[in-house]
């Protein structure tokens, strides 16, 4: 009986052995499965990018740019979400979002941040940029640094500017080459007080809306016509319900990178450098890419589309230029005559 009773507590013995063993081992591989998956999570940064247009175009392009070199450059640690056409937020509230932090990052355009920045209405001057290495100077230069260092919203930080090129004018009524031919004619703008000033000294209506509706309005004939870059023109196939295009280069369509800066703020300093790489990166690559993408798709509506494709001679942007002449004094009255001339002529500029 002795033999027995004791056979049966060694048996016992074993087998809790074993039993701890086993759970040890689980306990440890279920550790470090945990530890791993924590640490994922602990350094997994997700940034939301909304943007209004579409991914073929240079700021949709050039987002997507930017989300791979973030990824690359913290080696996956921060991942870069793309919210194109709008499917987020409009043009018209997307800087709300961003400053709500509904979204981490925007590339607003000039005209709708003139309420935040109002010295940025210099930036919507009719003709106010003539050459692309002008343009590429002050969105690169010091008189970047200049611009960024004007936004004043505790909710938000610059980060830079990226551009998408000049912008054109088109119309379903007639050609545009004189002042006389925008006479009764609505147009479709984004809001800010220049260029509404400026289509009103042309004797013209105006119609803000998103962009995302502008097809719908031109092919509906609530409007007879916009002014956008050929990138935007081609990528919504705007030339497909208009019937005159002139190239009249007399604005300049940039963005303005905006991160919100309590999520930035947030951020370990080797991130924030990582993401400021990536940054000045993609702005370089932009500035080549934009210019390209237009010319390419201005011979690509050259050759598919009917629209009757015109330019402004330069006694023509002369007679426009004299008669923007009391919006430059207005806008001169309001932020000083020294940075309309640096962004005429701009410190960085090569000649």
């Amino acid at each position: 009986m002795a033999k027995y009773i004791s056979f049966c507590l060694f048996t016992l013995l074993i087998l809790t052995g074993y039993y701890f063993y086993q759970y040890n081992e689980a306990a440890k591989t279920q550790l470090l499965s945990y530890d791993d998956e924590q640490e994922k999570i602990e350094t997994s940064i997700t940034i939301r990018f909304s943007h209004v247009v579409a991914e073929n175009t240079p700021k949709g392009l050039t987002v997507r740019k930017f989300a791979d070199l973030v990824e690359e450059k913290t080696k996956g640690q921060v991942k870069v979400e793309i919210y194109p056409n709008g499917i987020l937020y409009s043009d018209d509230n997307e800087y709300e979002a961003l400053q709500n932090g509904k979204v981490e990052m925007i590339a607003a355009s000039f005209p709708k941040l003139i309420d935040t920045v109002p010295q940025w209405k210099v930036l919507d001057l009719p003709f106010i940029f003539k050459r692309e290495s002008q343009a590429e100077a002050v969105f690169t230069g010091q008189t970047s640094k200049e611009l960024l260092s004007m936004i004043q919203d505790p909710q938000v930080k610059g980060l830079g500017f990226w551009v998408n090129g000049f912008k054109q004018m088109t119309s379903s009524q007639n050609a545009l080459l004189e002042p006389d031919d925008f006479r009764g004619q609505t147009f479709r703008v984004m809001p800010g007080p220049i260029i509404a000033e400026q289509f009103r000294l042309l004797k013209a209506d105006t119609a803000v809306m998103p962009f995302n509706d502008v097809y719908q309005a031109l092919e509906s004939g609530q409007i007879d016509g916009q002014e956008n870059t050929i990138s935007n023109i081609y990528s919504k196939r705007l030339y497909k319900v208009q019937r005159h295009l002139t190239i009249s280069n007399h604005g300049y369509l940039g963005y303005a990178v905006m991160i919100n800066q309590e999520f930035w703020d947030e951020l370990p300093k080797e991130i924030q450098e990582k993401i400021t790489e990536a940054m000045n990166e993609t702005t370089e690559w932009n500035m080549k890419k934009a210019g390209q993408m237009n010319a390419e798709q201005l011979e690509a509506i050259k050759r598919t589309s009917p629209i009757t494709i015109h330019s402004l001679k330069a006694e023509q942007q002369k007679k426009w230029l004299r008669l923007f002449n009391p919006l430059y004094q207005q806008v001169e009255n309001e932020v000083g005559s020294d940075l309309i001339k640096r962004i005429q002529f701009p410190p960085d500029e090569e000649r």
